[in-house]
């Protein structure tokens, strides 16, 4: 049920905000931001300094709107600094074996990043449950529609290349859930600047227009 909780609530909050921040400081500041904007599954990308940290100081929070997770974790040492830290949801930009174990080992929804059926079938038969199209600029929306129909019971969720734009599509062809980075960023000078709440506004509005 743990694991089931985690992914209606991704899939229900839909938006994910991939957050790569300069410094501890400036990813807490700009996930502040974007929680103000309104969107509320947060990816914290091991690219940031202390990724780990910035974990733990959110799920201090009591914030029951919020899921957090990890992303660009590339392998099981990674995958279980996380998870201790709190981290709901782990999220690679390529697909691995030893990482869905742990995932698995924890209830833990493990999103692999794929580029191919190929790699998609190898992430299923490993237990993932929804898989990131990754790089979803370069795959397109289509590419969900083409997938789902030899295999229908894939859950799919783009990253990279997803703007207010193109949201729609996306939609529209069965993604179940859409992640979100620079774009969240654009114009700002740092992570306290507030066209982060104005850019997060947008998307969120975009997002209400499109479900109806």
């Amino acid at each position: 049920m743990k694991k089931m909780s985690i992914l209606n609530q991704l899939h229900q909050n839909y938006l994910v905000a991939v957050i790569r921040g300069k410094s501890e400081q400036d990813a807490i500041d700009m996930i502040e931001q974007i929680i103000k904007g309104g969107i509320y599954n947060i990816e914290i990308t091991f690219t940031t300094p202390n990724a780990a940290s910035v974990i733990q100081y959110f799920n201090q929070k009591e914030d029951q709107r919020l899921l957090i997770g990890a992303g660009t974790v590339m392998d099981t040492t990674t995958a279980s600094i996380a998870i201790q830290s709190g981290a709901k949801y782990i999220v690679s930009p390529h697909f691995d074996k030893e990482i869905a174990t742990i995932c698995n080992l924890n209830a833990i929804p493990y999103l692999p990043g794929c580029g191919s059926v190929t790699e998609i079938v190898q992430a299923l038969k490993t237990g993932a449950d929804v898989v990131k199209l990754f790089p979803g600029n370069l795959l397109g929306a289509s590419f969900i529609k083409d997938v789902y129909g030899p295999i229908p019971q894939v859950e799919l969720m783009p990253s990279g290349g997803v703007s207010i734009e193109n949201m729609h599509e996306w939609y529209n062809n069965g993604a179940f859930a859409i992640g979100i980075g620079s774009a969240l960023q654009k114009d700002a000078k740092d992570g306290k600047d507030e066209i982060i709440i104005e850019n997060t506004k947008r998307f969120v509005a975009q997002y209400e227009k499109i479900k109806g």
